[in-house]
């Protein structure tokens, strides 16, 4: 079976209800934009190939969120009850601990930095700014239609555990953070 389908020729597509909008509704926006961090995320992957506990940790980070992009996705593609297959309270509360226990690991932040270091780091930085994008278009959405905050909760929470890794990533590999002066 052929990947193209030419249903999308004329500038519409379909949502998983059936419903068709046009390819630049916020909807797709906000699904887009989870897709692209999730593509994001696997240049992270393929770049993050140390084998210590650390480079493994954050490994393990990644595939977590990973895993809980895709049924939000879908749900943002209007499947609502795809999110009965993740719990995204308990998601929250991960992502929390492990930007708690990564914070401890660190020197105190005292000034504002600029987003590089390391190519993981650098990375991570840009995902930090494709999550905080796919939460305004969310918010959009949520506007227009409904979005289940447990959504938008989890998406905020997505760029602190970025920052974090970001910084995270540079620590670990020794990698200087470059600090904003006035």
């Amino acid at each position: 079976m052929p990947i193209y389908t030419k249903t999308g020729d004329k500038g519409k597509t379909s949502l998983f209800s059936g419903k068709r909008v046009w390819k630049d509704d916020v909807r797709i926006d906000a699904y887009g934009t989870l897709d692209e961090l999730n593509s994001v995320i696997g240049i992270i992957l393929s770049f993050n190939t140390k084998s210590t506990k650390e480079h493994k940790y954050i490994t393990q980070i990644l595939k977590r969120i990973q895993y809980s992009i895709f049924p939000i996705c879908s749900y943002l593609a209007d499947l609502p009850d795809t999110l009965s297959g993740i719990h995204l309270d308990s998601e929250i509360e991960h992502l929390e601990k492990e930007i708690d226990y990564m914070t401890k690991k660190m020197p105190e932040l005292s000034n504002f930095i600029l987003p590089g270091g390391g190519v993981v780091g650098a990375h991570l930085h840009l995902a930090r700014t494709v999550s905080r994008r796919a939460e305004r278009m969310i918010i959009k959405l949520h506007k227009k239609d409904s979005v289940d905050i447990k959504v938008i909760q989890y998406i905020n929470r997505l760029s602190d555990v970025f920052f974090t890794l970001a910084r995270y990533a540079n620590f670990i590999e020794k990698k200087k953070e470059a600090t904003w002066e006035r």
